[in-house]
């Protein structure tokens, strides 16, 4: 079976802060869905990037 990490990887890294209402929110999602960080927000981009149509984002590899 192949490294999922060779096969797609991923070099950027994006920071930002928030509010300890923002993160309880990120967290709860997180326990609920049983995702990582990072998944929870890939999908939040993907979501709103086909939502608003502003620029539509595609992937080679489902998130």
């Amino acid at each position: 079976m192949a490294n999922r990490h060779k096969d797609n990887p991923r070099y950027n890294v994006v920071s930002l802060r928030i509010t300890d209402a923002e993160k309880a929110v990120l967290d709860e999602v997180m326990q609920r869905t049983r995702k990582s960080l990072s998944m929870v927000m890939r999908e939040a981009i993907l979501l709103y990037s086909h939502e608003t149509a502003l620029f539509p984002v595609t992937t080679e590899h489902s998130v």
